[in-house]
């Protein structure tokens, strides 16, 4: 069975909701997957954790069944997330110079796909 990795970095919502999407669609179709938030998406998890949220349920499904692989922590940071993170209990990647590497998901056998 195929491998992917899904890396979003698009901050604005209606966006980052196809990532969302995507990889509980490919995890319930048998597929391995998991998500990274990147770049200007890391801003949106605080936005993402509330239940008002209009894709509240999707992110929680993402991160309760374990597909969210991790938060860019230098992203977080300069996106003023990093804390919002942190308090959620969310994996920060940092293997290239802060930022997730795509080496590290290569090297494991993952298809990389970038949003």
């Amino acid at each position: 069975m195929k491998k992917f990795v899904i890396f979003a970095f698009h901050g604005e919502l209606m966006c980052f909701a196809h990532a969302l999407l995507n990889a509980i669609d490919l995890k319930d179709k048998g597929f391995e997957v998991k998500l990274v938030i990147e770049g200007s998406a890391t801003g949106l998890i605080g936005t993402l954790d509330a239940k008002d949220s209009p894709f509240h349920r999707q992110y929680r499904k993402v991160v309760d069944e374990g597909i969210l692989a991790g938060v860019c922590k230098a992203c977080a940071g300069k996106m003023d997330s990093l804390f919002e993170a942190e308090k959620q209990n969310l994996p920060l990647l940092s293997e290239m110079h802060g930022h997730p590497a795509f080496s590290t998901w290569i090297k494991d056998g993952y298809e990389i796909i970038s949003m």
